[in-house]
């Protein structure tokens, strides 16, 4: 638009080497590309697998922290959402007050497990196709449509080394109470209860246990607090903080 403007405002006598002026430093100027930087190699994903994945070599180059436990599920009134409050890199601490459950719209909320660059970006990409949804189509985007939006874009990196486990949670007329689990790889699963995290099998402990749906407001909120309390302990971690 500026471009624009400085050239319909321009003066009719003014000289060649001006335009040719403003034409260079229009080609000097950044292209805009919503592509990523990957590995300059032939196959990316390959390699980025061969580096990253501990499971299969423990002596990888490139070794991934892990640290997060969060946790959500349904019960009669409604869905609780818990997750733990501190953001690790591998034995260091990096903050004890990280917000993990962030609001996507005032009826949809996301969480972060995984790398915490790779969740805010995609959740706060994602709100942003929520509000063109609801621009279009003059209503509130449904939990499902919204989790459908989540697992096409990250199924399109797919091997491209992101590091995300999110669960979607939410309340709209034509669904009630939703739940959905979306990863980096592009699974997109729809339940009553998720754990999302490396401390996920602790809370699994806890939650089948002793969840069921038919439980009160106050019981469902000690249980979520029990499970990622349950999940930090094994750890190590101290002064945990449950959101």
């Amino acid at each position: 638009m500026d471009a624009l403007v400085a050239q319909y405002s321009r003066p009719t006598f003014q000289s060649k080497a001006t335009e040719d002026l403003d034409e260079l430093q229009q080609d000097e100027r950044p292209t805009l590309s919503l592509k990523f930087a990957i590995p300059p190699v032939a196959q990316p994903a390959s390699w980025l697998r061969a580096v990253t994945d501990d499971h299969s070599n423990p002596n990888v180059p490139i070794k991934l922290a892990h640290g997060t436990t969060t946790l959500a599920f349904r019960f009669q009134g409604g869905i609780i959402v818990c997750t733990d409050s501190r953001a690790t890199a591998g034995n260091w601490i990096a903050s004890q007050t990280v917000k993990k459950v962030i609001e996507i719209n005032s009826c949809l909320l996301g969480t972060m497990a995984g790398g915490a660059a790779d969740c805010q970006y995609w959740l706060a990409y994602l709100g942003m196709q929520c509000r063109l949804h609801e621009l279009r189509h003059k209503r509130r985007i449904t939990v499902a449509a919204a989790s459908k939006i989540l697992a096409n874009l990250t199924y399109s990196y797919k091997g491209m080394g992101l590091s995300m486990g999110t669960m979607l949670a939410g309340v709209t007329p034509s669904e009630g109470p939703a739940l959905y689990y979306v990863d980096s790889d592009g699974s997109r699963l729809s339940g009553n209860l998720f754990c999302v995290g490396s401390g996920q099998t602790f809370a699994y402990g806890v939650l089948d246990a002793e969840y069921h749906y038919d439980l009160t407001t106050e019981e469902a909120l000690e249980l979520g607090r029990r499970a990622i309390i349950a999940a930090s302990r094994p750890r190590n971690n101290t002064n945990l903080s449950v959101d």
